[in-house]
């Protein structure tokens, strides 16, 4: 993680754009004024969405974490797909 203040973002504006979307770098972006801001790339972002729609579905949440349990012990069925 860094953090940069904007006069420094925007003269390397490329610099941290590139860091974030090559790096997965997450840049904090302060302002004298407060409100600082944060750059990420657009994969983190909407991978940070999806996280949150899982999560906000406790009952598909719960489902998730109960298939992941059953593929770590091996309790999985293989199937075939079927011809159309």
């Amino acid at each position: 993680m860094l953090a940069v203040n904007y006069s420094t973002l925007r003269e390397n504006l490329k610099k941290y754009c590139d860091a974030a979307n090559q790096d997965l770098e997450t840049i904090i972006v302060t302002r004298k004024s407060g409100g600082n801001v944060v750059l990420i790339s657009e994969s983190e972002y909407n991978n940070l969405l999806e996280n949150l729609y899982i999560r906000s579905n406790p009952g598909y949440y719960n489902k998730l974490l109960q298939s992941i349990e059953e593929l770590k012990s091996g309790k999985t069925v293989q199937a075939e797909l079927a011809d159309e």
